[in-house]
Order: structure tokens, then C-alpha cells, then sequence
């Protein structure tokens, strides 16, 4: 089995930077308690429209492609301050704003699944770094703002979608389809579950507290 890796344009990586860094700036705004200033907005910001795409490239040993490039710092900076700066206007347009962000989760997850199945890693681990690369943006952006990681709560499958996508890809890759076919199969699965579950409310079973254990299975 082999893999080319999936290469977008500039112009459509940068969206995909620009939608992550929004919505990082949205959200650290949202917390007027925590006085988060020009500076920290920017930061989280950045960290979440860069951050899955730097920890694809590092878990895979290669050269963050964020730093190969001034555009994608560049154009994170800018849209967090945009974001913090037009927050009431994009709140307006949150069901837009999540449409994209599926998307780009989709997308992320593509890049990362076939860039590592490219480099000669197993389907498993291939589908690891996919998942890493979609969700990896959210996961620094609670890091920095001292928040309980928001894929670890009951939520809208986020990760779980990421997932769902990348083994779909690299399934598809396997049985000897073409790497953009596999791509856009993939990109879509993600896109549909993260869209189904924001509508319906999906979720994973919550864990129970081990009291509503019967007695005999309770650790000892």
C-alpha cells in the first residue's frame, strides 16, 4: 500500500488557518472574567488555527509547514484580532462559522492521515495522526486558556468525527483507491458527523460514577 500525499492550495490551507484562529479568539473572548488581553487573544488564537498542523508535523518529523512560510503566522494574527475585534458580528454567524469548522476538521484530518500513510506508517497510526492534526488546535487552546480539554467532555463527537474521517481515508487508500478520492471521502464522513451531531445532539455515553456500580463489580 502506498499513499501521495494530499497537497491543497496555499489560498485553501490558509482558510483552513484562518476559520481555526477565529474561533479560537471567539472563544477566549467569551471569558470577560479571565481579562484575557490584546496579547493573550492573539496568542490563543494563533495557537488554535496553527496548533493541529505543528503537532502533525512534529509527531511525523518533518518542519512545521507554518514556519516554512510568513503567511500562515501572519494570517492566524490577523484573523485572531479580527475575531476579538468583531466578536458580536461573528456570533451572529455561529450555524456559518460551524459549517466551516467541519470542514476544516475534515480537511486537517485529511492532510494528516495521507501525509503519514505518504511517509510509510501503519493505517493505525496513520489514522492517529489525522485525528491529532484535526483536533490538535483545540486541545492547545484549552491548554492555554487552564481549561478541562473540551473533546474529553460529553460533547458533539468532535474527535470522534475527526476519527471516523480518516479511517474512512485510509480504508478507501488501502483497497487501492486514488489519494484525492480517498481524501474527498474522507473530508466528507467528517464534515457529515460533526454536522449530524451539532443538529441532533449526539454523544457519547457518559461514564457512570462507580457508587451505581451493582457491589460484586466495584473495584476493590
Amino acid at each position: 500500500m502506498s499513499a501521495t500525499a494530499l497537497s491543497i492550495p496555499l489560498w485553501a490551507d490558509l482558510l483552513a488557518v484562518t476559520i481555526g484562529s477565529l474561533q479560537g479568539a471567539l472563544f477566549a473572548s467569551q471569558f470577560r472574567e479571565r481579562r484575557v488581553d490584546l496579547l493573550g487573544v492573539a496568542i490563543i488564537g494563533t495557537a488554535t488555527g496553527l496548533g493541529g498542523g505543528i503537532l502533525r508535523d512534529v509527531l511525523l518529523g518533518d518542519v512545521p509547514r507554518a514556519l516554512q512560510t510568513n503567511w500562515y503566522l501572519l494570517v492566524a494574527l490577523f484573523a485572531s484580532l479580527l475575531g476579538m475585534l468583531l466578536q458580536r458580528l461573528f456570533n451572529r454567524l455561529a450555524g456559518f462559522i460551524t459549517v466551516l469548522d467541519a470542514l476544516t476538521i475534515g480537511l486537517f484530518g485529511a492532510i494528516g492521515s495521507t501525509k503519514a500513510l505518504s511517509m510509510g506508517l501503519p493505517e493505525v497510526p496513520a489514522i492517529f495522526v489525522g485525528v491529532i492534526s484535526a483536533v490538535g488546535g483545540s486541545v492547545l487552546r484549552d491548554l492555554l486558556m487552564n481549561l478541562t480539554i473540551a473533546m474529553m467532555h460529553v460533547g458533539s463527537l468532535y474527535a470522534v468525527a475527526a476519527g471516523a474521517g480518516t479511517a474512512v481515508l485510509v480504508a478507501c487508500v488501502t483497497f487501492g483507491a486514488p489519494t484525492l478520492t480517498a481524501a474527498i471521502a474522507g473530508t466528507t464522513t467528517t464534515f457529515l458527523i460533526r454536522l449530524l451531531a451539532v443538529r441532533f445532539g449526539w454523544t457519547l455515553p457518559e461514564q457512570r460514577a462507580l457508587s451505581r456500580l451493582p457491589r460484586w463489580r466495584r473495584p476493590r
